[in-house]
């Protein structure tokens, strides 16, 4: 008996299956990637928030008064001139974090509506308003 000779390998119709059934599971997960991303991108700026919102309360208890909206939330890490209480070594928090898109939080006291101050991050797209990702976040709500 003869040994028969196979040739390996895949045949061009099957490369395409599998490279179709690839692009068809990457159409599905990469949109609920990206979208779970942008979600995480959120509570990471409203986690940021909150711990500027414990560094201004620490602030006041020392100071009576909220930074200026001049002095701005560098009044948190670099003492102001206005800053009449003692101040921490190194101030309240390190240094002035950005929002989770790497663009300045916009603060000013006093608030609108009568809050003592409002911090707000302009949301994905930088711009005011905006919906889901692009929607502002804010201190106030």
């Amino acid at each position: 008996m003869r040994p028969t000779k196979e040739k390996g390998g895949f045949t061009l119709m099957e490369i395409m299956v599998v490279v179709i059934i690839i692009a068809i599971i990457a159409a599905i997960v990469v949109p609920r990637y990206v979208q779970q991303a942008e979600r995480a991108k959120v509570k990471a700026t409203k986690v940021q928030i909150k711990e500027i919102e414990k560094a201004l309360s620490l602030y006041k208890l020392d100071a009576g008064v909220y930074p200026t909206t001049s002095e701005g939330l560098r009044g948190v890490v670099d003492k102001p001139a206005s800053f009449t209480g003692s101040w921490p070594k190194g101030g309240y928090i390190d240094s002035v974090p950005k929002d989770a898109w790497g663009r300045d939080f916009i603060y000013t006291c006093p608030g609108a509506s009568g809050r003592d101050y409002d911090i707000t991050s302009l949301g994905a797209d930088g711009r005011e308003g905006g919906e889901d990702e692009n929607a502002d976040i804010s201190n106030a709500g």
